[in-house]
């Protein structure tokens, strides 16, 4: 094979996987229809565009996400280079300025030596050479018709929405508040506390509030919206039960108000800082399927946010995956024609830290492949190991996307005492053990 290999789309997998393949020496050509052509989804012409939320989630290894980032970082992720860069506070988790986060990569992308970009949408795969297929949930009609076709698969879809921003300049701090929960890391959610009656009142509203049509889908789609549930719409999730949302992103507890700390709350809505000057906040777990105007209406109702002013609006969007247990192996490869290895969230891993997983997994592997060099073989004693396996274990019969989790890693040989949380570290340890042996061989 020659040496070159063809990555189409650059978002978070794209970009990871153009990068590790470019720096083993193999010269990429990245397709991306940005900026002549978005999805209705997207905003920026920037790559690797964070579109649901700016939080990578959990920075300690002790999570399996956190784990995860850990082990990409030994494994030279340019993600996770960008997200170190561009941090903005969030208490235990990694969040990130996403405009920051975007333009950091499309730089590093587009003037490294080794890759040329091609602004240009492809609607299907080159016949010839190592291919990278990293669309994306969010793949263009045209792409998504193509696949459909060329697996001799049913298309497979889920539904999912990303959260309201708001300035932060018109935020009422005389009922907000700053503060971490359980006061861990720096103080760096604003929160905004309600009462019992004020989160009935709120309840009724956002139960009773208007839905926004999705467009491009058809209507029969939007009768039945199966949708995942990390990024539930904060009204479906609330029409689960009066009480949902009190476990769930209005949890008021470990949240104390400085000026009055022996007060409690009935509920607490949490804001998450979006930009490194800290003029814009998202409210935190409220992804929406409303409509703008009952957004403004009910989300208004909240203590705090009475004159809030609306940056951008909460919106939700379709996701595309394949059945990826019957198509790939463990190293993303297309079981029918090794030569195409698929990455990101349309292989069902799902998360931007697992999107970027699986095109670290592909884009190395990709580049060993024309190089006549043996695949990397991520054992699922590591997280990026155990994620790749899931979603190519034959055994799964009713796919679903995943996030990395503790369950889908190998347990350890021996109990270990302490608990979950010292298991959990153990298992972590163990980890990033096997991938430090592993990084001098690639």
């Amino acid at each position: 094979m020659n040496n070159k290999i063809t990555v189409i789309g650059a978002g978070l997998a794209g970009c990871e996987a153009a990068w590790q393949a470019a720096n083993r020496g193999v010269d990429v050509t990245l397709y991306e229809m940005k900026p002549h052509k978005k999805t209705p989804a997207h905003k920026s012409d920037s790559y690797a565009e964070l579109v649901c939320s700016n939080s990578l989630r959990s920075a300690v290894i002790s999570n399996a996400v956190g784990l995860l980032k850990e082990e990409m970082r030994r494994l030279g992720s340019l993600i996770m280079e960008a997200a170190d860069a561009t941090e903005v506070p969030a208490g235990s988790a990694l969040a990130v300025d996403r405009t920051k986060f975007s333009d950091y990569i499309t730089d590093k992308i587009k003037n490294h030596p080794r890759i040329t970009v091609i602004e240009e949408e492809l609607t299907s795969i080159p016949e010839e050479g190592v291919v990278v297929v990293a669309t994306g949930p969010l793949t263009s009609d045209g792409m998504a018709a193509y696949l459909k076709n060329y697996l001799d698969e049913k298309e497979f879809y889920f539904f999912d929405a990303a959260a309201p921003i708001v300035d932060a300049a018109s935020i009422n701090f005389d009922r907000a508040f700053y503060a971490s929960r359980w006061g861990k890391g720096e103080a760096s959610y604003i929160n905004c506390p309600m009462e019992k009656d004020e989160y009935e009142a709120f309840y009724e509203a956002l139960i009773g509030a208007k839905e926004a049509e999705i467009h491009d889908f058809d209507h029969e789609e939007q009768k039945d919206l199966t949708v995942f549930e990390g990024c539930m719409p904060v009204e479906v999730m609330a029409k689960r039960g009066k009480e949902t949302l009190l476990f769930g992103p209005m949890k008021p507890v470990g949240l104390w108000d400085p000026r009055y700390p022996d007060k409690e709350f009935h509920a607490v809505v949490q804001l998450r800082q979006e930009t490194l000057d800290k003029t814009m906040y998202n409210i935190v777990g409220f992804q929406t399927h409303l409509t703008f105007g009952e957004q403004k209406r009910v989300f208004s109702m909240i203590p705090g946010l009475e004159n809030a002013e609306f940056l951008r609006y909460g919106v939700m969007h379709r996701n595309t995956y394949i059945n990826s247990p019957k198509l790939l192996d463990s190293s993303y490869a297309l079981k029918k024609a090794p030569r195409i290895f698929f990455a990101g969230q349309m292989t069902g891993v799902e998360g931007y830290v697992e999107s970027t997983s699986s095109g670290l997994v592909a884009g190395l592997n990709a580049a060993r492949l024309v190089l006549g060099q043996e695949k990397v073989d991520f054992p699922d004693t590591t997280a990026i190991g155990a994620l790749a396996h899931y979603v190519s274990d034959e055994n799964v019969v009713k796919f679903q996307p995943m996030n990395v989790n503790f369950g889908i890693i190998r347990p350890l040989e021996k109990r270990v005492k302490g608990g979950k949380a010292a298991k959990n570290e153990a298992l972590a340890n163990r980890a990033l053990d096997i991938i430090m042996s592993i990084v001098p061989g690639i």
